[in-house]
């Protein structure tokens, strides 16, 4: 079974958004040199008739006030995301619920499975940061949590580090469901990147905010 990607930090949408802002300036600057230009090097005897004036001057407010709203949307987008940090600041210290991979240290890790309710088995694959399968696992048909406590096929402790987990859901012996559970992960910081607020985790990795889809406070599964 393939996992399917977790979702990094959106840059895309970011970066986009600038080169259309200095193409647009670009082309502003062009279109304002080119019109004094025409209107220095104009014929006298044929000069440029005002309908046509009129356009060009309609055209060059028109890319002056998209510039003008372009920046202004930028200055709206900068203050927005920092009302967002600053409301996010109690997020930092809590466990966030979310299906991404998870660092194991040597405790328990808590995975929610959560399969269809008409699933008669339910098998736990986990993925080491490779993306090399080190473990397949029967677990019961349950929404409760299941503690994977990083014990390897042959009875040995896999190494520390991040580990994706995937959930493959079968009834009489057909694969009906495939999907990648959620975990908790401990959020160290909230960042932002680009005018993107990202949730840093413990483990460095960064994720956008949209990914959480519960928070808690720290709680150890070291018993479990």
């Amino acid at each position: 079974m393939e996992i399917l990607n977790t979702p990094t930090a959106p840059q895309a949408s970011s970066a986009q958004a600038e080169n259309a802002r200095t193409q647009i300036s670009a082309d502003f600057e062009t279109f304002l040199v080119m019109l004094t230009a025409q209107m220095k090097n104009q014929d006298p005897l044929n000069p440029l008739d005002s309908q046509d004036f009129a356009t060009q001057l309609a055209t060059f407010s028109g890319v002056e006030q998209q510039v003008k709203t372009n920046d202004l949307l930028e200055s709206l987008q900068s203050k927005l995301t920092s009302s967002q940090l600053g409301e996010m600041a109690s997020w930092v210290g809590m466990e966030a619920r979310m299906a991404v991979p998870q660092n194991f240290d040597g405790e328990s890790i808590e995975i929610l499975p959560n399969p269809p309710i008409v699933a008669d088995q339910t098998e736990l694959v986990i993925w080491n940061s490779a993306g090399v399968e080190v473990q397949r696992l029967n677990i019961p048909v349950s929404d409760e949590a299941y503690y994977w406590d990083g014990t390897g096929a042959n009875g040995s402790v896999v190494p520390e580090g991040a580990y994706s987990f995937g959930v493959i859901a079968y009834n009489n012996g057909e694969v009906i469901d495939e999907s990648v559970p959620e975990v908790f992960v401990e959020i160290k910081e909230i960042r932002n990147l680009e005018n993107d607020t990202l949730v840093a985790v413990d483990g460095g990795e960064l994720y956008p905010t949209d990914l959480v889809r519960g928070l808690r406070p720290v709680s150890s599964t070291a018993d479990q």
